[in-house]
């Protein structure tokens, strides 16, 4: 096991970000917590309230307008991006936020040359993809949030339904975080028993799980509609992806790496079954799936494909 690294840095101190230092200090994910955004009153804010609670945690806290804030970084979680405006098209944001990281991360990477770099800003396999190229480190060491927090909406549902904690409900959602994304329900569990095999008054049928998938996928409109944004269980998984990477625990999570054959799919970025360490997030073999969910895996990947084509 390599040794615990111990400075996370986030880029953006828009609501998401402020998310992902807030969760990371709480849960105690480093050592020093480091929020960075060119906005110099918006960032001295944000780290002089994070730093006012320090009393109760056992991380430091920094963080400014000047980028020696990521000296030393051994996690770069990337939340900076335009926010999708009315009337604006997913591409179009797409276009604006590629600009920003294409400036943004050769200076990143200078300042934290060893570091794994965590995307979040979105659309966010599309913009793993550009981190990767711009950057030019290994896939492994560039990847995306991926589908982890839409993982946890399925689990945190299932597990509601069937009347057992989270923990004990095994069910991904993989390919693009986004309309495109789908379950395996093929593998799903609850415990060690397939999730159609569950028993209850009332077990879970085919048709059900079609529509909880529909309402997991669609739970980011659900929360925008009503407070605007989704920020709050953002920070937390990216806070958890950042744990697996600073403690070296090779967990598997559903974050998107930019593919080199799996499945059939290379050059795109999207969530499959990934082994996060220290070294970043290598995808875990080729996880079974029935032929259905292969095609919806390769039909997921051809739309991130067109999206990033039309951008590249």
């Amino acid at each position: 096991m390599t040794t615990a690294r111990t400075k996370l840095t986030v880029i953006g101190a828009g609501s998401v970000g402020v998310s992902v230092a807030y969760a990371a200090l709480i849960r105690g994910s480093a050592a020093e917590v480091a929020l960075y955004d060119i906005d110099t009153a918006k960032v001295d804010a944000e780290v002089l309230d994070l730093a006012h609670g320090t009393q109760f945690t056992s991380a430091a806290v920094s963080g400014g307008s000047d980028l020696s804030v990521v000296d030393g970084s051994d996690v770069v979680v990337v939340t900076a991006g335009a926010k999708q405006q009315p009337g604006q098209t997913r591409m179009e944001l797409a276009s604006t936020n590629a600009r920003l990281l294409q400036r943004l991360l050769p200076q990143l990477v200078e300042r934290a040359p060893s570091a794994v770099f965590l995307i979040v800003t979105n659309p966010a396999d599309v913009m793993t993809v550009v981190a990767q190229r711009v950057t030019g480190l290994p896939p492994h060491r560039v990847f995306g949030s991926g589908t982890v927090l839409d993982t946890s909406r399925l689990r945190w549902r299932l597990a509601h339904r069937a009347q057992v904690s989270t923990s004990s409900v095994h069910a991904d959602i993989v390919g693009e975080h986004g309309d495109t994304e789908f379950p395996l329900w093929s593998n799903a569990t609850i415990g060690s028993v397939p999730i159609l095999d569950w028993p209850a008054d009332e077990p879970f049928t085919a048709e059900e799980l079609d529509r909880i998938a529909i309402e997991v996928r669609d739970a980011a409109y659900t929360v925008i509609q009503g407070k605007g944004a989704t920020n709050l269980a953002i920070g937390v998984s990216c806070a958890r992806i950042a744990e697996a990477v600073l403690r070296d625990e090779r967990a598997v999570l559903p974050v998107a790496t930019v593919l080199g054959g799996e499945y059939g799919i290379e050059g795109v970025a999207m969530s499959v079954p990934s082994v996060v360490g220290a070294a970043g997030a290598v995808p875990l073999g080729e996880t079974p799936m029935d032929e259905r969910e292969l095609g919806l895996l390769r039909a997921s990947a051809d739309a991130i494909r067109t999206a990033v084509d039309a951008l590249i």
